[in-house]
């Protein structure tokens, strides 16, 4: 599902990434740790298309990223990655349904086919309570709920998580951990996490260690 070649990334004079090569299968959730400074959120940030690497090669689904223009690259983030973020980045001005809305109609659905899925989603994760309340109505696990069904909304291959419950209680952290197994189980997605949480990275079924800008082995 993703093929990283060769990727490299600077910051001025700063090299974080010195050469990663890493493949993904398809349905596998694959934790990456290591210190602060290691170059773990560059690393999701290219898989992401977030970022451009200095070179390098990122294939996702067979999809050669180098060869994608800015709006072809828009268009690919939107319909093929979710993003799961330590800091849910909810929209606190509208509901939750309205939030996780929002990759749907910039993907053109209409309002009663989008509306309909994130009804779905919301009661799957156990948060249809909270259609119509606000962030600031809800309790931090409530809104990881939220930020996880914004990312499914899609239906995306790939979902991307940076410390996903760095954020949450010891119960909500469980909570989410399991919930990624589940959703693998339902919808066959591939993940790639961020975690600094060894429970969640020893459940995971391949972990890497990025130490210095290279992969450990």
């Amino acid at each position: 599902m993703i093929k990283v070649k060769n990727i490299t990334k600077s910051f001025g004079t700063l090299q974080v990434l010195k050469g990663i090569n890493l493949d993904v299968k398809k349905g596998e959730i694959v934790s990456i740790i290591g210190p602060s400074g290691a170059g773990k959120t560059t690393l999701l940030q290219i898989i992401g298309t977030l970022s451009l690497p200095d070179e390098g090669e990122l294939i996702i689904d067979n999809t050669n990223i180098n060869t994608l223009n800015q709006k072809q690259l828009s268009d690919f983030r939107n319909e093929n990655i979710g993003f799961v973020f330590q800091f849910h980045h909810l929209l606190p001005e509208f509901t939750a349904i309205e939030n996780v809305c929002m990759p749907a109609f910039i993907k053109g659905q209409s309002k009663k086919e989008a509306t309909e899925k994130a009804k779905e989603l919301l009661d799957f994760l156990n948060i249809s309570h909270r259609t119509e309340h606000k962030p600031g109505e809800m309790s931090g696990g409530e809104q990881q709920r939220v930020a996880v069904a914004r990312a499914l909304i899609n239906n995306p291959s790939v979902i991307l998580a940076d410390e996903p419950s760095g954020n949450l209680d010891t119960k909500n952290k469980k909570d989410l951990h399991k919930l990624f197994f589940t959703l693998r189980e339902k919808y066959n997605q591939t993940f790639v996490i961020i975690t600094h949480n060894n429970e969640l990275a020893e459940m995971s079924d391949r972990i890497i260690n990025l130490e210095d800008g290279i992969v450990k082995t």
